[in-house]
């Protein structure tokens, strides 16, 4: 009985888990459609095949799982099969085949064509056959783009219906193998999250008990806005370079304003922070951290990098401009640098910028790409073995890996590496981002200034055990934290997605419930992280810590943060769970 659950797909263990295998697919099938000219319309697939050992091979009618879907009725020979699984289970299944995505047809035939979309389609091709058993990249670009076609929106029953081959066979092996993959670094990184979550509650003990009568209703709300009015400049940088122009929102606090809290005060120089945001963001992503860091006395320059900003993705996805390219890796912490440099420069066009600045001694927020790019700058050189390894070839579920892996085609072509490394820059805040494979432990240890990493358990971009809670371990700077949100997704602390550009449109699953509760705690934490490491105003350094964390927390974003978590600490954190398990396992989700 188990097998055949398996084979149908049906064997996670909570509806949880299986709302998140449906999230995924939702997240990687919206990628994937294409426009192909060589799509063979007049042959479709009318059974779906399967080899089971030891049960033999089987065949289901493509009309009995469309009717199935459709009306919920089983046939005779769907019911061998059907009735084989829990009525909650079957409920879960249908919806699943009746699950439509809306997907623009530009955007589909210009992703799949790209490097990047390739290696995608290959992966999930794995799981298809043609009926001869032969190559079924084609074919299922085919029925991808047919079905994607059709008015109502694409969906699995017609992705089968159009696949150009009269029996769709399922790779069994691979989709069991996948399956139980999922279902295991699920539930290792439910443990992960609870774990962090009593973690926390004993930081918090131990430091009621060092740290008496800390009162956080008696100090400053971080949460509110600051003392400051700000004034926001926009300005152009333009490397000429390398023929790069790209936009920058200055936001700056107004000086003559002799008011601060916790009894400072605002004068020239003034910090600097630099936020760096992700694939098809743009300056407005993170605009309100920019707005409460200015309230605070924080200078902020919120950049757009012109490689994989949301207008390159919209243009990309609406055939007016070439695919992001490998080189942004190269290219987004230099659009960083080479803005300070302009800053500290004596051109008469920044004359007025002159003595206003801190440019010495910089802090950085960094989100998803933009989170690699922070990472990078503070001194996490790219790791070459680890790219190598990790990418030739490429069988993560780890949808972050694909981005990353583009590193490799730069190690290819024998591309000349700069070191990224900006010794300006003093503290790092890194929100969901994606380093695993592409500068690894290797990178991530040669880091020597404080960093926070953030991120989200139900993130399925730049998962969190892999992404986030692993290289926190490999982190060996003095100061380091991690925050992770209970709940939260990859976009819940990004603001302004605006749908109606048509560019990556996230679903509501996908943005998860109220991002408002998890741009406090980002509003929050890096007034205190910056305040306490690039001003070294110890006063905000109990803010860093558990107890304001419990302090802050919301349902259901709930927030845990620790300071000390080794990579033996959670390798038993897993072995308590399941038994003995590597840790580097986790990598793959």
């Amino acid at each position: 009985m188990k097998r055949i659950q398996g084979i149908l797909h049906m064997t996670t263990r909570n509806s949880k888990q299986q709302h998140y295998l449906k999230t995924i697919l939702s997240t990687v099938s919206s990628s994937i459609f294409s426009i192909l000219a060589s799509a063979t319309p007049g042959l479709s697939a009318n059974r779906i095949a399967f080899y089971y050992p030891p049960l033999g091979e089987f065949t289901i009618s493509a009309d009995d799982i469309e009717l199935f879907a459709k009306e919920g009725k089983i046939t005779e020979d769907l019911a061998f099969y059907i009735n084989r699984i829990p009525k909650a289970q079957r409920s879960q299944f249908r919806e699943l085949l009746n699950t439509r995505f809306q997907v623009n047809a530009t955007l589909v035939s210009q992703f799949t064509y790209s490097q990047l979309g390739s290696k995608v389609v290959e992966r999930l091709g794995t799981l298809l056959q043609t009926e001869s058993r032969a190559g079924n990249f084609f074919a299922l670009r085919s029925a991808l783009i047919l079905s994607a076609n059709d008015p109502q929106g694409l969906n699995i029953v017609n992705v089968i219906r159009r696949y150009p081959s009269n029996t769709v066979r399922l790779n069994f092996s691979e989709i069991q193998g996948i399956t139980n993959e999922l279902n295991s670094l699920l539930n290792k990184r439910d443990v992960v999250v609870a774990e962090l979550k009593e973690l926390t509650a004993t930081e918090a003990r131990n430091q009621l008990n060092t740290k008496a009568n800390i009162d956080f209703a008696q100090l400053q709300d971080l949460r509110m806005p600051g003392g400051f009015s700000w004034r926001k400049q926009p300005i152009v940088m333009n490397d000429l370079f390398r023929k790069r122009v790209f936009a920058v929102d200055m936001y700056i606090p107004q000086t003559q304003i002799q008011r601060g809290e916790i009894g400072q005060k605002i004068k020239p120089p003034l910090p600097l922070i630099v936020i760096s945001h992700g694939v098809a963001e743009d300056r407005e992503t993170f605009a309100y951290t920019a707005q409460h860091l200015a309230s605070y006395g924080f200078a902020v320059a919120v950049l757009e990098h012109p490689g994989s900003d949301a207008t390159k993705i919209q243009q990309y996805f609406s055939g007016l401009s070439s695919p992001p390219e490998a080189q942004e890796l190269i290219n987004r912490p230099l659009d960083i640098k080479f803005l300070l440099d302009e800053l500290q420069s004596n051109k008469k066009s920044y004359a007025s910028w002159k003595g206003l600045l801190n440019l010495s001694e910089v802090g950085i927020i960094g989100h998803s790409y933009g989170g690699y790019t922070s990472l990078a700058l503070a001194g996490a050189n790219l790791d070459y073995t680890g790219i190598i390894k990790s990418c030739n070839p490429n069988k993560s579920l780890n949808l972050s890996v694909f981005l990353q892996c583009r590193a490799n085609e730069l190690l290819q072509e024998r591309v000349e590496l700069p070191n990224l490394q900006d010794s300006r820059i003093k503290a790092v805040m890194a929100i969901n981002p994606l380093n695993s494979v592409v500068l690894g432990k290797q990178g991530l240890s040669k880091i020597q200034i404080p960093v926070m990493l953030m991120g989200g358990s139900q993130d399925i971009i730049t998962p969190l055990v892999p992404e986030q809670v692993i290289p926190f371990t490999w982190l060996q700077t003095k100061n380091k934290y991690l925050a992770t949100i209970e709940n939260a997704t990859h976009f819940s602390t990004a603001e302004k997605l605006d749908n109606s550009k048509g560019v990556l449109p996230v679903p509501p699953q996908l943005i998860g419930p109220d991002p408002a509760i998890a741009q406090t705690y980002v509003k929050s934490l890096s007034i205190a992280f910056f305040q306490t490491h690039l001003l070294k105003q110890q006063q905000y350094q109990p803010y860093l810590s558990a107890t304001y964390s419990q302090y802050i927390s919301q349902a259901p974003l709930n927030l845990s943060f620790v300071q000390s978590l080794t990579a033996e600490e959670l390798q038993k954190m897993i072995d308590g769970e399941s038994g003995k398990q590597d840790i580097r396992n986790l990598l793959i989700p």
